[in-house]
């Protein structure tokens, strides 16, 4: 019998990975790019030269060290995108602090649990923001927080007093502790999105985010003529490491359109800053090619970005390449627990790559597709869970190494929890989520293709498919349809007409649901469990 090649690839690492620490590696881009944009905000129209933005991170680093803040400490962010919140990022990096970034959509009991979780000993965030008052929650949640010394809100008199505080200093105390740290000590702890119980902090080194965000920028060709269109928050690591640091390890210049993601505002900076590239989940795009005035912007600088976060609809994609002008455009996969991204499309890679997988594992990073049952590697062309492994896993989960190690076994290996099939190339196509494959009747149906059938409709914006409950087959299909403008709502018997003969009558969704958002966390992933219970109780139905 022939041999039949197993479902793992490793990543060619032409270039080396860096050895350095996130303060060291800036100070280096600095050097080489001092008078070159780094920041751009497009709200207050503030901006730094890369030279203005290292001293800046000084003054806030030296005031922290002055406070009394020291390797080790978790420092907390909570607020949405603006430029302190990167000046920050880097001046906690500077000092060994570990940045602890908390989910801007949080309320009270929430926030109350990522303090005492992770121990943060300072909090900054902004006072309030949208319907959130956080300073409020803040006073509710602080006394419980038995870690937590000092609060700074933004532009409030104790974060104002930080940089005059550093610029008193003895700058000799920041050689001196950045000196102290080592690339593989922790740096940042980000909760996963919890949508089951409460979420688990990866922790994350300088070594892990750093490497990661480097060679994603490598990927992309970025130089420092580059500047990146970053509507996607910051306290995700699509925008703090995909954005911010695939930017200052590269001397390119970090754009912010607005707070919180705003497609017109996303648009208007593009053309304003004349972006190179520009990142976002699929809903991003959606929203900006169906912006009502995307005709009248220029886009034309555009070469690049990156899409990930959540799977992309094919025609989605097609659109962002021909309407938008991203020849170059980047699909990535991943997950917090990796740093984020372990597998990624190639500049040169054919758009039917590009809009069909997710790309091939990273440089030094290692990938394969088992058996979920029995651990085995399977052949390739087979579904399995995909486990990554290399220098992008995470140190663990804070506090809580029983997790850790249902996520991470002994050979290191990172088990995401998510299907995938590996080609003979070594390219993976993701089909789901172990949790999301709906059986019904005996039979496995994965929502990633029906779901990528029906954005096929001509009159489909967005398309999700969850299974709900049904007493004769365990699991039935039902379609949650966004239309777009000016289209008459979906029925179920329009879409049946629409799959008959098309696709296998078993993966034919008996019911729709047309709405005008799906619910989705702030990084924009689809909440399906919450679909499902929604969808539960309107069709009344028991789980």
């Amino acid at each position: 019998m022939p041999s039949v090649e197993p479902s793992y690839a490793s990543g060619a690492g032409e270039v080396p990975l860096l050895g350095d620490t996130i303060g060291e590696n800036l100070d280096r881009t600095v050097r080489r790019f001092p008078g070159r944009d780094a920041l751009v905000d497009m709200a207050s129209g503030r901006r730094w030269t890369y030279a203005e933005f290292a001293a800046d991170v000084d003054d806030l680093a030296l005031g922290l060290l002055d406070l009394g803040i020291v390797k080790g400490d978790r420092v907390g962010i909570w607020a949405p995108n603006r430029p302190e919140w990167t000046m920050v990022q880097y001046a906690t990096a500077r000092i060994g602090a570990i940045l602890v970034t908390v989910n801007p959509a949080y309320r009270a009991h929430e926030l109350e649990y990522v303090l005492r979780q992770s121990g943060i000993r300072l909090l900054v965030a902004a006072d309030r923001f949208k319907t959130s008052d956080y300073a409020a929650m803040i006073e509710e949640v602080g006394p419980r927080c038995p870690d937590l010394e000092f609060t700074a809100l933004l532009d409030g008199p104790v974060w104002n007093s930080l940089p005059e505080r550093g610029r008193r200093a003895d700058r000799t105390e920041l050689l001196r502790a950045q000196a102290a740290l080592s690339p593989d000590d922790p740096v940042n702890i980000q909760y996963t999105s919890g949508t089951t119980g409460f979420p688990k902090g990866a922790t994350l080194s300088h070594h892990n985010i750093l490497n990661n965000a480097y060679f994603v920028g490598e990927s992309c060709h970025y130089s420092e003529q580059d500047r990146v269109c970053i509507p996607v928050p910051f306290y995700h690591c699509f925008g703090m490491v995909m954005g911010n640091l695939a930017c200052t390890s590269h001397g390119a210049a970090m754009v912010i359109p607005a707070p919180a993601f705003d497609p017109g505002a996303t648009l208007a900076a593009v053309q304003a800053e004349a972006c190179t590239s520009l990142y976002g989940v699929p809903t991003m795009f959606i929203a900006e090619l169906a912006h009502p005035d995307f005709e009248t912007y220029d886009l034309s600088s555009l070469r690049t970005g990156i899409m990930a976060g959540s799977p992309c609809p094919v025609e989605v994609m097609k659109e962002v390449i021909d309407r938008m002008g991203m020849r170059e455009v980047s699909i990535c996969y991943g997950m917090t627990e990796t740093s984020p991204v372990s597998t990624q499309t190639r500049v040169d890679d054919s758009v039917e790559r590009r809009v069909s997988t997710v790309g091939r594992v990273g440089p030094h990073l290692e990938a394969k597709v088992v058996d979920p049952a029995t651990g085995r590697t399977v052949p390739r062309g087979e579904p399995g869970e995909l486990c990554t492994r290399g220098y992008s896993v995470m140190l663990g989960y804070w506090d809580q190494p029983e997790r850790t190690a249902e996520a991470v076994d002994a050979a290191r290996w990172m088990h995401t929890g998510d299907l995938a099939v590996m080609d003979g190339d070594g390219y993976l196509s993701i089909t789901g989520r172990i949790k999301d494959m709906v059986i019904r009747g005996g039979e496995n149906l994965y929502p990633r293709e029906i779901e990528e059938f029906l954005h096929g409709h001509p009159d489909v914006m967005d398309v999700q498919v969850i299974g709900v409950p049904d007493p004769k087959y365990g699991e039935e299909l039902m379609a949650w349809v966004r239309m777009r403008e000016g289209a008459e709502p979906l029925t179920a018997e329009a879409v049946r007409a629409y799959c008959d003969g098309r696709l296998a009558h078993f993966k034919i969704p008996r019911y729709v649901h047309v709405v005008e958002e799906f619910p989705m966390t702030v990084t924009g992933k689809i909440r399906k469990i919450e679909m499902r219970e929604t969808a539960t109780r309107l069709l009344g139905l028991s789980s």
